[in-house]
């Protein structure tokens, strides 16, 4: 005998509607918030520039069907094309996360909050050049920066409880949903259009985390965001065409998202959605390398000068240990045969490896040309990972955020260094005052790989300055990032 299956329509999950009446109705009143927005903006799109350098991420830039170009279309930083809003923003997206440099989240579940600019900027862009091609007023820069913080938020605050990579889900499903909702808004898309936009966003296929981890580790997970983001641009265009949503598909009996893809478990939510996570954002500054590795690859560049002043150099070590966090053992502890860039910058020993070597780590370290250098094996071999409990938990402490990873050598005379430890890496919100200097001198370096210095001059003076940015119209400000 078959169960009655019931078909009446239920109301919309209550975590849809939470992010919904945060992306319409919560005013960012935070000057922190903006302030760090900004700085967020500068620095993606500073690390899209960056991209532009690898031919590896430049042959899937410009449009599907080649010579393209959409009238009133998204214009792609650095670049000369104009597409429409998907697929710029697939373009943005994927140049902004390909060497891994832009800003990260971490918590239950990890991530890169500004992934989302792709579809943000692309979105943006669009609406203020067909709105002032119809003489009607464009979107401001602080429309954007608004956005961001909202996107960093939902993203951010799904992940601190929720995590998605024991369950084998790739964190950019995050990007998708938080995109959607965004750019749904800024669409002018109403509560329930909205509703069914980030309802897409859940049901839709979710990629798995197979293309981050060996021995499948490959380029993929630096055009994932950008595919996300861009998928989120679709599916809030679809919804603004009257598409319907499906308001359970969270907490469907046996189709939802929870009893297909979450074991059955409902998210957790630590903290009302508010602007947490743009402020405590943490910034890649220094190094292109996985932010569990930031601080690890900080000690092993202060231990390349401590070895060079008492005359020793990486072929005197005869074992290194990392003390670390479960969660840097998880994802980045590597041993064996590193395949391509995209595996050797999720592997700690390599990361540590090389800066002990040159004293450097640069997007560059990751090609073949630097791995081929044998003394890089033959110390990652020397190099072994152990967690700290107290690290683990200072990790998840929310007043702590820590990423604290600790650095011994032992010679091969038996000498002992002592241990370098570093608990929270140059970009995390408590070493602020030393890390924004740093950041906007990353972004000179970035805005001079691309273009002559009356265009760079002209991008920093408004991009430094907090108000004449945020009073900026949108295409105006893309415009002076055109080749």
């Amino acid at each position: 005998m078959s169960a009655h299956i019931p078909n009446e329509r239920p109301a919309p999950d209550t975590v849809l509607t939470d992010i919904v009446d945060y992306v319409l109705n919560y005013e960012i009143t935070s000057d922190l918030a903006y302030e760090t927005a900004r700085n967020c903006l500068i620095d993606t799109l500073g690390c899209g520039l960056e991209a532009l350098d690898y031919p590896a991420c430049t042959k899937l830039m410009g449009p599907i069907v080649p010579g393209t170009i959409v009238p009133n279309g998204a214009k792609v930083p650095g670049t000369q094309f104009q597409l429409d809003p998907v697929q710029a923003a697939f373009n943005i997206g994927a140049m902004i996360r390909w060497l891994d440099f832009n800003d990260t989240w971490l918590a239950a579940e990890w991530g890169h909050p500004s992934d989302n600019l792709g579809g943000i900027l692309a979105v943006a862009d669009w609406l203020s050049r067909t709105a002032v091609s119809a003489g009607k007023k464009p979107l401001l820069m602080r429309d954007i920066l608004t956005a961001m913080i909202k996107a960093h938020e939902i993203q951010g605050c799904l992940a601190l409880e929720n995590s998605f990579n024991k369950v084998g889900l790739d964190h950019v499903v995050l990007v998708k949903v938080a995109s959607t909702a965004v750019v749904a808004q800024m669409l002018s898309l109403d509560r329930e259009e909205i509703i069914n936009a980030v309802s897409l966003a859940w049901v839709d296929g979710q990629s798995l985390r197979t293309y981050r981890h060996s021995p499948n580790t490959g380029s993929r997970k630096s055009w994932a965001a950008g595919d996300a983001t861009a998928r989120g641009v679709r599916l809030a265009l679809m919804a603004a065409k009257g598409e319907m949503g499906y308001p359970s598909v969270l907490t469907a009996k046996t189709w939802g998202f929870y009893d297909v893809l979450f074991k059955g478990q409902p998210f957790k939510f630590q903290r009302p959605y508010s602007a947490y996570v743009m402020e405590h954002i943490l910034f890649k500054i220094s190094f292109p390398a996985e932010f569990h590795s930031q601080t690890a690859v900080e000690a092993a560049m202060m231990l390349h000068h401590k070895l060079a002043t008492i005359g020793k150099t990486s072929e005197d070590i005869r074992r290194i240990t990392i003390r670390t966090h479960e969660a840097c053992i998880r994802i980045i502890d590597k041993k064996g045969k590193l395949d391509n860039p995209a595996d050797r910058d999720h592997c700690i020993q390599y990361m540590v490896a090389v800066p002990l070597i040159f004293g450097r780590l640069t997007a560059a370290d990751y090609e073949d040309s630097v791995a081929a250098d044998p003394r890089i094996d033959a110390l990652r071999d020397k190099i072994a990972c152990v967690e700290d409990p107290q690290f683990t938990a200072d990790y998840h402490d929310p007043d702590k955020r820590s990423i604290a990873n600790a650095l011994t050598i032992e010679l091969n005379d038996g000498t002992m260094l002592d241990e370098v430890v570093v608990e929270y890496p140059i970009g995390h919100k408590r070493r602020r005052t030393d890390g924004i200097p740093l950041l906007e001198a990353k972004f000179r370096t970035n805005l001079a790989r691309r273009f002559p210095a009356k265009q760079q001059a002209a991008i920093l003076r408004v991009s430094l300055d907090q108000q004449a940015l945020e009073a900026m119209p949108v295409n105006e400000y893309v415009d002076l990032y055109v080749i």
